[in-house]
Parts: structure tokens; C-alpha cells; sequence
């Protein structure tokens, strides 16, 4: 079916496609029997593949990766396709505007985005109405990310503040120091800031487990553009700092693998399948480094169960998407779940955690 629509959807402005068609499921939600016909197609159908990490439990590694619903606008709809869990944002303090338009591109022939979008949104407040009126059987991750407008010497206030604001909604919250559509925010992920911020954060964190009589998981997400010893700092204090996961990655700046095509000197993050490496070598490092102590969420140029099955190699636990879906539509997710099972079943295993380890050759997973 996306294959029909998704022609006349490529038609429109990118930005607002993206949107269009949710907006359109979400009127036909109204009609009865609507909603479980979609699950029917997508949810109902994507097999069952259980991780646990960070105290959660996911039944299947695909979730749908932050960026996509930054204003918690969709989550029914996005619930009932499969996902394994849902990540949104991100979401600032105050609402702002982000960037001027246009600022997201397609790019077809290499199944890519381009995004300088600026951290759009609708503000903490606002956001958190919208994902309790929006509240489904999901995990919910929230990605979390300072205002323009905050230097980076006050940038912990922000993320303090919306860690604050999001914590009981949240299965877990991710913290965005990757973006390169907010001027030096990834300066963050640097010596000058990076361990500052993290005990800060990781302080008020256990303070808001004890007072509010809830663990929620706290996630950082980085860079693909990091050189490795970036990674393996960043590793290392996310260790130090009891972080219970690391999400890699974010988009890239590089334009090496795009570089025939008219709309490279664009400036913002690409993503898509010209990430793919850039991203599983990032997951590589840090598996590395990490040793399968804490959980590596793995994001970037994922479109089959190859690249997913590549990336769980390399180190991740689980895993997520957003240029697939756009590309493929919302079977991508089924597809993609349904290969891994295929992969556990081939290898005669139990659980995905088994097949994996068992393809690495014995390291062991995060318990």
C-alpha cells in the first residue's frame, strides 16, 4: 500500500509529507475498525523477538528512532506498527521554531535525508499533554536537548530541567549532545564539557529515582563524526558515570558517499544508507571500549535485517530506524524483525540475545 501512496507523497515538501501521512492515518483511526485493520497489517504480523536492557523489556530490538514525532503527535499510530518501542523528541525547555525552511531533503537515489531542522518543537510542557493524550502499550523513550538560545556553559540547566519535566513519563530518557543543527552542541560531547554535564545530570537522575520511587534508564547519544579516541573518551565517562545506555548514532556531516548528488552542499545531519558505516563503526569502538558493560542502542542506514544482523555484530543490543520507514514505509519494520527471527531460528537458538553472541563467537551481551 505505501508503495501506491508513496509517489504522490514525495510529491509534496519533504517536511510536510512526513507529517501528511500520520496525519492521514490518524484520520482514518475515526473511522471504525480502521485501527485494527492497521495493526492488523503491521503490528499484529511483525513476529515476536524479546530484549531486555536497562530494566526494560522490548518485545522486539526495531524502535523507531528519535526526530520522527518530535511533538509526541503520533504515538498511536506509530504504536501500531510495530515498533518495539517508540523514541520522541526532541523535545527543549521552551518552545522553539528551529530552523528556517526549507530544511529537510530527500535524497532517492541514495535512500537518504538531509535534515537541519534546529530542535523544532513545541516545548516540554506542551509535549507532555500531547504524549498523555497519545499514550499507548509502548515504550516511550524521550530524547531531551537544550534550547538555540542556551550557551553551552548553561546547557545542563536545560537538560536538567526537561530531565525534571519528563522523568515520570518516560520509559527512558535519551540526552541529545550529537545534533549539528544547534550551533556547538556537539562541543558538549568534548573534554571541556562532557564530564561536567554527565555527573551533573547522573546526580539529579538519582535523586529523581529516590524521590520519585521510579528508575527511569538514562541514555546519551552521540556522534558518528567523533574521531575514535572521541568515542573512547565518551565510552569511558559514560562507564564512570553509571550512563545505562549509549545511543549511536546521530546524522553526520560528511557528504563523502552523496557527493553526486545536487542536493550534498546542503548543510545539516544526512542519514539514511550512507550512515550505515560511519554509524556500525562508531557501534564497533564502543563495543570495544565498553565491553558489553552497558547497552548500545544502534541507529544509522539500517534497511534489511542484513544491516541490522551487521550491526548487532558490531555491538548493539537493539536497534532503531527512521529513513527506512520514510523510504519503505511501515513493513520495513516487519521485515526487518521478521529476517532477525529467521537468523535465530537458522542458528538454533532461543532468543536473539543467544544468536548473537553465539555469531561473535561467545562475547556476552549486557544482562
Amino acid at each position: 500500500m505505501y508503495r501506491l501512496i508513496r509517489p504522490l507523497l514525495f510529491l509534496l515538501d519533504a517536511e510536510k509529507s512526513h507529517v501528511v501521512i500520520f496525519q492521514f492515518i490518524a484520520l482514518l483511526y475515526r473511522i471504525p475498525g480502521m485501527r485494527l485493520l492497521l495493526r492488523a497489517l503491521y503490528k499484529n504480523r511483525t513476529p515476536p523477538l524479546p530484549v531486555d536492557i536497562m530494566g526494560l523489556h522490548f518485545p522486539n530490538p526495531v524502535g523507531l528512532a528519535a526526530g520522527l514525532d518530535k511533538n509526541a503527535t503520533f504515538g498511536k499510530v506509530l504504536s501500531d506498527l510495530g515498533f518495539g518501542w517508540l523514541e520522541l523528541g526532541t523535545v527543549t525547555p521552551q518552545p522553539q521554531d528551529g530552523n528556517p525552511r526549507p530544511r529537510l531533503f530527500r535524497l532517492a537515489k541514495h535512500a537518504a535525508i538531509i535534515n537541519r531542522m534546529g530542535f523544532n518543537n513545541v516545548g516540554v510542557a506542551r509535549f507532555i499533554e500531547n504524549l498523555t493524550q497519545q499514550r499507548s502499550n509502548s515504550i516511550v523513550g524521550i530524547n531531551i536537548g537544550k534550547n538555540r538560545s542556551t550557551s553551552n556553559e548553561n546547557a545542563v540547566r536545560d537538560y536538567l530541567t526537561a530531565m525534571n519535566a519528563v522523568y515520570t513519563h518516560a520509559g527512558y530518557i535519551a540526552i541529545n549532545i550529537s545534533s549539528p543543527n544547534t550551533p556547538n552542541l556537539r562541543d558538549l560531547q568534548g573534554e571541556e564539557y562532557l564530564d561536567d554535564l554527565l555527573e551533573q545530570l547522573k546526580a539529579e537522575h538519582n535523586m529523581l529515582a529516590k524521590s520519585r520511587q521510579v528508575y527511569v534508564p538514562l541514555a546519551v547519544k552521540i556522534s558518528p563524526d567523533l574521531q575514535e579516541s572521541g568515542i573512547r573518551y565518551a565510552a569511558r565517562l559514560i562507564r564512570k558515570h553509571k550512563i545505562d545506555a549509549v545511543i549511536a548514532t546521530n546524522t553526520t556531516l560528511s557528504r563523502d558517499l552523496v557527493q553526486d548528488h545536487a542536493l550534498a552542499t546542503e548543510t545539516g545531519g544526512l542519514s539514511g544508507r550512507p550512515l550505515k558505516a560511519l554509524s556500525t563503526n562508531t557501534i564497533r569502538i564502543l563495543f570495544e571500549e565498553l565491553q558489553g558493560e552497558i547497552p548500545i542502542i544502534g541507529v544509522g542506514g539500517i534497511d534489511n535485517d542484513g544491516d541490522a544482523w551487521e550491526k548487532l555484530l558490531a555491538g548493539a543490543d537493539v536497534l532503531q530506524v527512521y529513513s527506512a520507514l520514510i523510504y519503505q514505509g511501515p513493513a520495513v519494520v516487519r521485515h526487518i524483525v521478521s529476517g532477525l527471527h529467521k537468523r535465530v531460528q537458522a542458528l538454533g537458538c532461543g532468543s536473539l540475545k543467544e544468536a548473537v553472541e553465539k555469531a561473535r563467537g561467545g562475547i556476552r551481551l549486557v544482562e
